[in-house]
């Protein structure tokens, strides 16, 4: 019994020489710098598995957000061609409806501003018995234009009157508030008009039109107007989302409307075009404006207008500005017109 305790005692003793043996091998070894690798050996299969998971768990989510944009792109390429498309279509409708129309339509010139009589628009018997309905139609527009102008003819008799000029102001052009205050006060028939751009609409403006021009002398039309207002080339903004341009003036109806019942104030007895002029925006900064300048005239006819936007610093926009405003006032409101320091006083 006892020898057998002593073999156990010594095998004990035996196992931990070698267990410290093995370990002081171990740290000699790791500081010698011999063996780098500092994980246990047991544990190097599950550390790689879980890098080539998350590597692949990464690879697969740059792959899937690529092929997302790339999806989007070609959605929003096959959107735009449709649009191409449509847009295509739609301006081949357009020109065959007006090849159509312009063939059924009688040749009429519009050089004079007052309506061509019916006698003289058509010379063929047949031509006038198969349009009867038309002929009455235009024998009523001139009965209706030859009393507008009558009435006109009439309210501007006297050496006192002078024509009325039409001032649209809009609110936001800065500092607009005190474009009425520096308008020329020897010149009592400039009528400025400042109309709320964000809420206002077409009609409130035509309304305040005809208010303004009844009490100025009622039945009296405007022969001049300034529309001051922002825009740029080839664009006026009139109104909140409502930017005319020559496509949208084509499309939106409410827009063409505006520009047709404005053309009703326009005077009827004034021996030359009248005259509306832009301000704050250069319209003709590219060939999209005079197109838009064509199109208001087209849609004004048979009242002759003509449409300018002259550049400020040019020779004309001088002009301009001395035929409505007090020069001097001029230059001051617009040296502080993005300014905050605006003195009040100055202006009245």
């Amino acid at each position: 019994m006892w020898s057998v305790d002593r073999m156990t005692g010594l095998e004990r003793g035996e196992r931990a020489e070698d267990t410290e043996e093995r370990r002081g091998a171990e740290f000699q070894t790791r500081a010698g710098g011999e063996d780098t690798n500092w994980f246990p050996k047991e544990n190097m299969f599950s550390f790689q598995t879980a890098t080539t998971t998350m590597q692949a768990a990464f690879r697969g989510f740059v792959q899937r957000k690529r092929r997302e944009r790339e999806q989007d792109s070609a959605e929003v390429i096959q959107r735009n061609f449709r649009k191409h498309l449509r847009m295509v279509g739609s301006r081949r409708m357009k020109a065959q409806t007006f090849a159509e129309r312009r063939s059924k339509s009688f040749s009429r010139s519009w050089s004079d501003p007052t309506p061509v009589k019916n006698d003289s628009q058509h010379d063929s018997g047949d031509l006038q018995a198969s349009c009867g309905t038309l002929d009455e139609g235009g024998q009523d527009d001139n009965l209706d234009w030859e009393e507008e102008r009558e009435m006109e003819r009439l309210a501007c008799e006297g050496d006192d009157f002078v024509p009325p000029k039409i001032m649209l102001i809009s609110s936001k052009v800065p500092k607009a508030e005190y474009v009425p205050t520096i308008i020329r006060r020897d010149d009592p028939s400039i009528i400025p008009i400042l109309y709320d751009h964000e809420h206002a609409t077409f009609d409130d403006i035509l309304e305040e039109i005809e208010k303004k021009l009844t009490a100025y002398r009622r039945g009296s039309k405007f022969w001049r107007m300034l529309i001051f207002c922002q825009g740029g080339p080839g664009h006026l903004y009139l109104l909140k989302n409502k930017v005319a341009t020559f496509a949208k003036v084509e499309k939106e109806e409410d827009m063409s409307q505006f520009w047709r019942r404005l053309s009703r104030f326009m005077s009827k007895v004034n021996p030359e075009p009248n005259l509306i002029h832009i301000m704050g925006c250069y319209v003709l900064g590219n060939p999209n404006g005079e197109k838009l300048f064509q199109k208001l005239k087209n849609l004004m006819r048979p009242y002759s207008v003509e449409f300018g936007s002259p550049l400020e610093l040019s020779a004309q926009g001088k002009e301009l500005i001395e035929l409505y405003f007090d020069f001097r006032l001029y230059r001051l409101w617009k040296t502080r017109q993005h300014s905050k320091l605006l003195d009040y006083e100055e202006f009245l």
